[in-house]
């Protein structure tokens, strides 16, 4: 029987209830050993504070242990404060880049899957400032790779993955930046050359999200973090799963933070964590 981690994420957040209703909601696949990691007791909810950040991290940490001894096939993360934790020292952006130090993976990437879009980030936890700087040849051509694998363990043979602009009208044939033809473009070419799968674009990044959910596309790659994920949360907020490419074991997490002001009040919606728990089983 596979065994999975569930992280409870911060327990002043929703963590420790939507992982409580997923586990009840009897809609998990069977043949799997669910283990929840983390203090419930060492958050009051609604009151995150050092000792609630310091819980989420050791949960983590201990995740990692396991899926590094063999002793776990995947791993769900509970919502955690990226405040809190970096109040405490941790030193990364956020969890997919914890999870990718932990591992010695350099070849990493973040992804999105909801019912309605899935969306690879070429770029994650940037200022906006830093974006076409970060962009390269390299960076969208790796990230494309990852996305199209996500996408094959999946079942999809040929994956049909539309790569978004980085400019308005995916920069107008150069009228509103270059990035496009200097950057993007040759990406798809590299990445077409390489039989992943069939990249198309670069895309109008205000049109592409709306044909990809229509079926057009069965992913998008998106060049930074709020191009790929306000279409996503609007279309699939409740369901939306986190994973993070490259690990040697599935990541997956809800796509919602802590929610510490709805927390222990039952108001907390466990879509996105059963989402996550059954992406996780099915990537194991």
């Amino acid at each position: 029987m596979s065994r999975i981690l569930i992280t409870l994420g911060d327990p002043a957040g929703i963590g420790p209830e939507v992982i409580e209703r997923a586990l009840d909601s009897g809609q998990l696949p069977a043949g799997f050993e669910f283990v929840v990691l983390g203090d419930r007791r060492a958050g009051t909810p609604g009151q995150p504070d050092a000792r609630s950040a310091a819980a989420a991290m050791a949960a983590l940490d201990q995740a990692v242990g396991e899926l590094a001894q063999g002793r776990a096939a995947a791993v769900v993360t509970g919502p955690v404060s990226k405040e809190g934790l970096q109040a405490i020292g941790f030193p990364f952006p956020g969890q997919t880049e914890y999870f990718a130090h932990a591992f010695g993976v350099e070849n990493f990437g973040m992804l999105l899957a909801g019912a309605t879009l899935t969306v690879g980030l070429a770029t994650i936890h940037e200022p906006f400032v830093r974006v076409p700087e970060l962009l390269s040849v390299d960076r969208i051509h790796r990230i494309g790779l990852l996305t199209a694998g996500f996408l094959r363990r999946r079942g999809i043979a040929r994956p049909r993955i539309a790569v978004a602009g980085l400019n308005p009208h995916a920069g107008e044939n150069g009228a509103f930046g270059d990035e496009e033809s200097r950057i993007i473009l040759p990406a798809i070419r590299r990445l077409n050359a390489h039989g992943a799968g069939l990249f198309s674009g670069p895309a109008v990044p205000d049109a592409v999200f709306r044909e990809a959910a229509h079926g057009q596309f069965d992913a998008v790659l998106a060049m930074y973090h709020d191009q790929g994920l306000i279409p996503l949360k609007l279309l699939d907020f409740d369901n939306a799963v986190n994973v993070t490419l490259g690990l040697p074991k599935p990541r997956t997490s809800p796509d919602h933070g802590t929610a510490f002001a709805i927390a222990g009040q039952g108001l907390a919606n466990p879509s996105s964590m059963i989402a996550a728990i059954r992406l996780a089983c099915q990537l194991a």
